[in-house]
C-alpha cells in the first residue's frame, strides 16, 4: 500500500528540507532522505559563511532576499543564524581583472590599501598583493542550526522526515507520482528534486532528460592556528581567482585550495594532490609554513551550465519540480530559494522580481 501526500521531496539537505519548512501546514509534505540523516552530503561540509557580493547576479538578488532570515532568524529562530566575520579579498597583480569583475555592482565591498589588509589578516605576504578589497557584512552561518530549525518548524507543522530512504523508481500515473524509496511506496501530484549532486538522476529515473548539473569536488582542510596568534576575528580571505581561501574555524584556520574537479555523484573525499597545491598556494600568499594538517575533507557543490540554479516546475512533465543546481551559494541563498519552492509549488506569487524567477526556471534548458 502507498503512503500519499500532496509534496514529495526527494533530498534533505538544505534546499529539501527548507522547502519542507516554508510550505508549513499548507501541503501534506514528506522529505525523503537516501542517507541515514539529513544534510550528510554538500550541506553538512560547508564552508558557512554569507557573503552578499558571492555569484552572479541572479545569485547576490538571492543573497539579499534571504538575509532578513539569517540575520533575525525571521519564523525559524528567536536568534540570528549568522555571527560577525567580513571577508577580504586579495588580487595578485595577474588577478586584476578578476579583482575588478568582482567589485562589479558589489554592494559594500570597499577596496582598502594593503597595509589594511595585512592588520585585518596579519599572515599576509605584502610583496604578493596589488590590491585588495574588504565586505563587512559577511558573516559566518550556524548551518546545524538552520537546518534543524527548519527541519523542527517542518516537523512541528506535520512533514515527514524519512531517512535511509533511497530512491530506485519514480513512474507518473495519472496525476499523480509514484515513488519507490527504500522499503516503502509514495505517492503525489508533485515531487520536488532536491537531491543535489543526484538530480539528474533523479530525473532521469522519472523519465525526464537531464539539465546538464555537473557535481564539482571542493576539498578543505583545518590548520592550527599561528603559534601565539588568535585568530578568531580574522576575516575570510579569498584570492580574486578564486586559487585558495581561508577563514578561521574554532580557534584554528580552515584552508581550502577551492578545487572545482568535476566527478560523479559520490560521497566525497579530498584528494591528496589537489589539496596539497592548494596549501602551497596558502603558503605562497601568507607567511605561514604548513606542517600539520589535523583533518581533511571534501563536498560536492553542484552547479548547472549557466552556474544559477534551478527552481521551478519542469516544462517536460506536470507535478516534476527542480530545486537544484544551487552550486556553492546553497547554504546562503537557502531562504529565498526554499520560499521560492514553497510559494511555486503552492501556486502563490513570489516576492522575488520576475526577472530573478525567469533567470532560475529549468524551462530556459529546453531547446
Amino acid at each position: 500500500m502507498a503512503h500519499t501526500c500532496d509534496c514529495l521531496i526527494i533530498g534533505g539537505g538544505i534546499a529539501g528540507v527548507g522547502a519542507a519548512a516554508h510550505l508549513g501546514r499548507d501541503a501534506k509534505t514528506v522529505v525523503l532522505e537516501a542517507e541515514d540523516t539529513p544534510g550528510r552530503h554538500a550541506t553538512g561540509r560547508s564552508a558557512a559563511i554569507f557573503i552578499r557580493n558571492y555569484g552572479n547576479a541572479t545569485l547576490r538578488a538571492l543573497n539579499g532576499a534571504s538575509f532578513h532570515l539569517l540575520s533575525t532568524g525571521g519564523a525559524f529562530s528567536d536568534n540570528s543564524f549568522l555571527s560577525p566575520r567580513g571577508e577580504l579579498v586579495v588580487a595578485r597583480a595577474d588577478e586584476m581583472e578578476k579583482f575588478a569583475a568582482y567589485r562589479d555592482g558589489a554592494d559594500g565591498l570597499e577596496e582598502i590599501g594593503i597595509a589594511q589588509a595585512q592588520a585585518l589578516f596579519p599572515i599576509l605576504r605584502a610583496d604578493g598583493i596589488a590590491a585588495a578589497a574588504y565586505e563587512e557584512s559577511a558573516a559566518d552561518i550556524d548551518v546545524d542550526r538552520l537546518l534543524q530549525a527548519y527541519a523542527r518548524s517542518a516537523r512541528h507543522d506535520g512533514a515527514r522526515v524519512v531517512t535511509s530512504a533511497p530512491v530506485v523508481e519514480i513512474k507518473k500515473q495519472g496525476d499523480v507520482w509514484r515513488v519507490k524509496a527504500g522499503a516503502e511506496t509514495w505517492e503525489a501530484p508533485v515531487v520536488v528534486n532536491a537531491a543535489g549532486a543526484w538530480a539528474d538522476g533523479i530525473a532521469g529515473l522519472a523519465g525526464l532528460a537531464p539539465l546538464g548539473l555537473v557535481p564539482y569536488r571542493r576539498s578543505a582542510a583545518i590548520l592550527p592556528a599561528p603559534e601565539g596568534m588568535d585568530v578568531s576575528s580574522w576575516p575570510a580571505v579569498v584570492s580574486a581567482s578564486e586559487r585558495w581561501y581561508a577563514k578561521p574555524e574554532a580557534g584554528k584556520l580552515l584552508v581550502s585550495p577551492a578545487d572545482e574537479d568535476p566527478v560523479e555523484p559520490h560521497d566525497a573525499w579530498p584528494e591528496d594532490m589537489v589539496l596539497a597545491e592548494g596549501l602551497d598556494r596558502f603558503e605562497q600568499a601568507t607567511t605561514v609554513a604548513v606542517t600539520r594538517v589535523e583533518r581533511s575533507w571534501a563536498g560536492l557543490r553542484t552547479f548547472a551550465p549557466d552556474r544559477t540554479p534551478v527552481a521551478g516546475f519542469s516544462p517536460e512533465a506536470d507535478g516534476f519540480f527542480w530545486l537544484a543546481g544551487q552550486g556553492g551559494y546553497g547554504i546562503q541563498t537557502s531562504p529565498a530559494l526554499s520560499r521560492l519552492a514553497a510559494d511555486l509549488v503552492l501556486g502563490r506569487r513570489s516576492s522575488l522580481p520576475d526577472a530573478v524567477v525567469a533567470a532560475l526556471d529549468p524551462g530556459r534548458f529546453a531547446q
